[in-house]
């Protein structure tokens, strides 16, 4: 998938309920996990991650 110019994946665990995330932003690989039963809003937390990301590299190169 992708958001704002940045890949991302988002799948299922063995574990119901869990998501495992990554996405890479320039050189830094960004993964993780979160807990929810729905897909749609395991993807929109990671869209969020990745806006957090971006914001905090904005304001270093500013």
């Amino acid at each position: 998938m992708n958001h704002r110019g940045v890949e991302f994946t988002v799948a299922k665990t063995a574990i119901p309920g869990i998501w495992q995330w990554q996405f890479r932003i320039g050189e830094q690989v960004k993964t993780g996990k979160t807990e929810t039963k729905i897909d749609l809003l395991a993807i929109r937390r990671v869209q969020l991650r990745i806006d957090r990301e971006l914001k905090a590299i904005g304001r270093k190169t500013a």
